[in-house]
């Protein structure tokens, strides 16, 4: 099996689609079916977690950057 860069949301949709297609064409059974969407799942919420701290990050730069210039402006 070839290694998966699971790295986006959109990558672990495929990579759940594929794994669908396989169990459904008998290529892998229940339990490692299971196993995969379970860490998948796993995988999705640490995603969109690192997605939001970095959205979060950013605002937070861009909060104080507005900060320190009105901070000039007042001086």
């Amino acid at each position: 099996m070839s290694k998966k860069r699971l790295q986006t949301l959109g990558d672990v949709r495929r990579y759940l689609a594929g794994l669908l297609n396989r169990y459904e064409a008998g290529e892998i059974d229940e339990t490692h079916l299971k196993a995969c969407a379970y860490v998948s799942n796993i995988l999705t919420s640490t995603i969109k977690d690192s997605d939001f701290e970095q959205r979060i990050e950013k605002l937070e730069e861009q909060l104080n950057a507005g900060e320190k210039h009105e901070l000039r402006k007042a001086s």
